[in-house]
């Protein structure tokens, strides 16, 4: 059902072109955000990204593969937003706050459980699925934490033997009480005195342990 009147590039006139698959996302974004994964179907997805089903057939030949474009670039831009202006200049205890709060937001955000949970329930049958959301989401998040906290202790600001278990250790308390109530009681929605409360806690453990005046 693409639109014969809009005008199609030379590149997207070539096969799969990058401008028609970002639009196929965009639609199915879109649709996957408003119906979930159960929810959507191809031919939802098709009308909302102004493609033929057969088109979307090309570029995804299933929903899974399309949701796994999806989850990759969902994952893609909450890395950007955390990590996107991180500076290894910049204060610790400001920057550990700003990063676990947009942090715990996402996983707090309904289109974040949404995301989780099929990531969880398809995992078995689609294991590719659970692997693209580890390693473009918490796995990357981990590395761009972990270069932070290194670059932290080699400047002597903190004191960290293992960068990479610190980081483990800073998402896992941010996660406290709030984020696994949330995926498993229905209606529940953290307030935002809740929320203060999980990450005050959680950055001030994290310095008591690998502050540089720590005992």
């Amino acid at each position: 059902m693409e639109n014969p009147g809009e005008p199609i590039s030379n590149q997207e006139c070539d096969g799969l072109s990058p401008l028609r698959r970002a639009r196929i996302i965009a639609g199915a974004t879109e649709i996957f955000n408003a119906e979930g994964y159960e929810g959507a179907s191809m031919s939802q997805i098709a009308e909302t990204a102004n493609v033929s089903k057969g088109t979307l057939y090309n570029y995804f030949p299933s929903k899974q593969a399309l949701f796994g474009a999806f989850v990759r670039q969902r994952c893609n831009q909450v890395v950007d937003d955390i990590f996107g202006e991180l500076h290894n200049e910049a204060p610790v205890e400001p920057e550990l706050r700003r990063i676990g709060t947009l942090m715990l937001r996402m996983m707090l955000a309904p289109a974040g459980q949404s995301t989780f949970r099929v990531v969880v329930m398809e995992a078995a049958k689609f294991p590719e699925l659970a692997k693209t959301f580890m390693d473009c989401g918490p796995n990357t998040m981990v590395r761009r934490l972990t270069a932070w906290l290194a670059a932290q202790n080699d400047a002597g600001i903190l004191r960290i033997d293992d960068p990479q278990f610190a980081a483990e250790q800073f998402f896992a308390l941010t996660q406290t009480r709030l984020v696994l109530r949330s995926r498993i009681e229905p209606g529940y929605q953290a307030s935002e005195a809740e929320i203060e409360q999980v990450l005050t806690g959680a950055i001030r453990l994290f310095l008591a342990a690998y502050g540089k005046y720590r005992d």
